[in-house]
């Protein structure tokens, strides 16, 4: 991997200097035995890590880094749910002890690496707290995050993890009303921890707003409608939402009753953007971090956006986000006004989410299920 220049340099140490941790959405074996994920947090100022099914389903699909264990799985008899446990929980595991040093440099709030429950217990909330209890205690690491999706179901399930001292993120988060939701569901928890005797300052989490897929479907209404009214809010629903929620946290964490736990030590649940790589080819493939520069947030950026970003994002460390309060919702009305189903979109992309995640599921068994039948003959 190449040195990076000035202006990579100067690209992503200007936005981190100005409150954005910069975290890679990937992670496979190959990147953390190879040195390259070192070489990002040295090089391009990564200080976490997400992962999610679709991530680990590529990883172990690609190349030969997991044969060898592979074949110990294979000749121990492990069943295929057990393996896929095991397989990716070493991986965030020798991720997080990459990332401990970043981890206490930051107080606890940066160094973090993210695994997801078994996406197939998206609707099934007692069973998303048994899987989140299982993944904590598996990767017995302090600067893990449990990533439990935003579904109604999962509402209690965050706060259940939250008041047994889980640090979650939150994934597949739309609307303004779920971030909300999301947002009272970890305070919820962190009551019940503080009232359970646990230490505030040792939980943290992340509320992961998406966003192209927000201007994917939102651009084919508007184009649908044609006018040029309608063609002229293409590529702006995203940012104008995640402007919006990011008005949001920062009421919500004002209050009375969040300041009383902040005294005895919580964390605000940061805003993370997920989904930041642009589908569409006509905007610019740093759009989603170059507009939503803000202090106390997080940008999870593919491969490809973080070179995107280090090789020609004009972010300087300003802030993008602040006064922009009501354009955004004069944006996200007229989107609505044109006749955009605005909310029907939001809550199909929250369902399309959960599936997309457990096909990658199955295709991570399926891939796993091979590696062992091979490791075995």
């Amino acid at each position: 991997m190449t040195q990076p220049s000035a202006t990579t340099a100067n690209a992503l140490t200007a936005i981190s200097e100005a409150g954005v941790s910069v975290w890679l959405d990937d992670l496979s074996r190959e990147a953390l035995t190879s040195g390259a994920l070192q070489n990002l947090i040295d090089t391009r100022s990564v200080v976490g890590v997400t992962t999610n099914p679709t991530i680990f389903a590529k990883a172990i699909a690609e190349g030969n880094a997991y044969d060898g264990q592979l074949r110990e799985l294979a000749a121990a008899g492990t069943s295929l749910d057990d393996a896929v446990l095991t397989l990716t929980t070493d991986d965030v595991r020798n991720a997080c002890d990459l990332f401990a040093g970043i981890h206490a440099a930051t107080g606890g709030q940066d160094g973090r690496v993210s695994i997801e429950v078994d996406p197939r217990l998206a609707r099934e909330t007692e069973a998303t707290i048994a899987s989140a209890h299982t993944l904590w205690d598996t990767v017995d690491r302090p600067n893990l995050f449990v990533k439990i999706p935003a579904t109604v179901e999962g509402l209690p399930a965050i706060t259940a993890a939250i008041a047994a001292g889980i640090s979650v993120n939150v994934t597949l988060v739309f609307s303004l009303d779920r971030f909300r939701a999301v947002a009272q569901a970890y305070i919820d928890g962190l009551e019940l921890a503080h009232q359970a005797g646990k230490d505030l300052s040792a939980i943290r989490s992340v509320s992961s707003l998406f966003l192209s897929r927000i201007d994917t479907q939102v651009d084919k209404a508007l184009a649908e409608i044609g006018t040029e009214e309608a063609l002229a809010l293409r590529g702006k629903a995203a940012i104008a939402n995640a402007r919006l929620a990011y008005e949001v946290y920062e009421e919500v964490f004002s209050t009375p009753r969040y300041e009383a736990l902040a005294a005895a030590g919580a964390h605000t649940q940061r805003p993370l953007w997920a989904s930041t790589g642009t589908k569409d080819p006509a905007y610019p493939d740093t759009m989603y971090v170059d507009e939503l520069v803000v202090a106390d947030v997080v940008n999870t950026m593919p491969a490809k956006t973080l070179e995107a970003v280090a090789d020609h994002s004009p972010a300087d460390g300003t802030d993008t986000v602040h006064g922009t309060f009501e354009e955004s919702r004069q944006i996200l009305d007229t989107i609505e006004r044109l006749g955009v189903p605005y909310g029907k979109i939001l809550e199909g992309l929250e369902d399309s989410g959960v599936d997309s995640f457990e096909k990658s599921w199955a295709e991570l068994l399926g891939d796993v299920t091979d590696g062992l039948a091979a490791a075995g003959s």
